[in-house]
C-alpha cells in the first residue's frame, strides 16, 4: 500500500466505500479518521450509514478541525482513512481559520506521518460557478487543497459511479 493515497470525486460518487474498502485490504489496523460532524438530521443519517459499514477492526477518531495534530498519534502498523478534506476545510473556513495555514500543516503532517493514509475529498469545481463569495472561496481552496493533496500523494484515484480511475500511480 503507497505511504499516501488522495481519492477524490463527487458527492455520492462512492468514493468513501471504495477507500474503505482499500483500507482494509491494506492488512493493517483500519482506523477512521471522521471530520464530520451531526449538525443536522441528514448529516446524522449520512455518519451513521458510513458507521454501519465498518466492522469492530476499525478504531474510530473524531477530528473535525485538528487532523494534523490526530496524525503523530497513528503508527506504522495502522492505515488511516480520512473522510473527507471537504468536510474539514469547511469546518475550518466556518471558524474563521486560514485554509492555506491549516493545510500547509496537514500537509506537513502526512509527510511526517508513520501510517499509511487514505485521504477522501470532494470534487467541487466542475459545476457552475457559485453566486455567492463565501461559496466561491470555498471552492477554490477546495480546489488548491486537491492540488496539493494529489501532488504530494503517491496514488490518486478518482472514483466516478463506484468505479475507480488511476490519475496517477498505480493500484496495489
Amino acid at each position: 500500500m503507497k505511504k499516501l493515497t488522495f481519492v477524490l470525486g463527487g458527492a455520492a460518487s462512492g468514493k468513501s466505500a471504495w477507500a474503505e474498502d482499500l483500507v482494509t485490504g491494506s492488512g493493517l489496523s483500519p482506523v477512521y479518521l471522521a471530520t464530520a460532524e451531526a449538525g443536522d438530521g441528514e448529516m446524522s443519517a449520512k455518519i451513521a450509514r458510513h458507521a454501519a459499514r465498518r466492522d469492530e477492526r476499525w478504531r474510530l477518531i473524531e477530528e473535525p478541525l485538528d487532523i494534523a495534530g490526530a496524525l503523530p498519534g497513528l503508527g506504522g502498523g495502522d492505515c488511516c482513512l480520512i473522510d473527507c478534506a471537504t468536510l474539514w476545510l469547511g469546518n475550518l473556513m466556518g471558524t474563521g481559520r486560514d485554509p492555506a495555514a491549516a493545510a500547509q500543516d496537514l500537509l506537513a503532517a502526512l509527510d511526517d506521518c508513520r501510517a499509511r493514509v487514505v485521504v477522501v475529498s470532494n470534487e467541487v469545481g466542475q459545476g457552475i460557478v457559485p453566486a455567492d463569495a463565501l461559496s466561491r472561496r470555498f471552492r477554490e481552496a477546495q480546489g488548491r487543497l486537491n492540488a496539493q493533496l494529489a501532488a504530494q500523494a503517491d496514488l490518486v484515484v478518482q472514483v466516478i459511479a463506484g468505479l475507480p480511475l488511476v490519475l496517477k500511480g498505480q493500484l496495489p
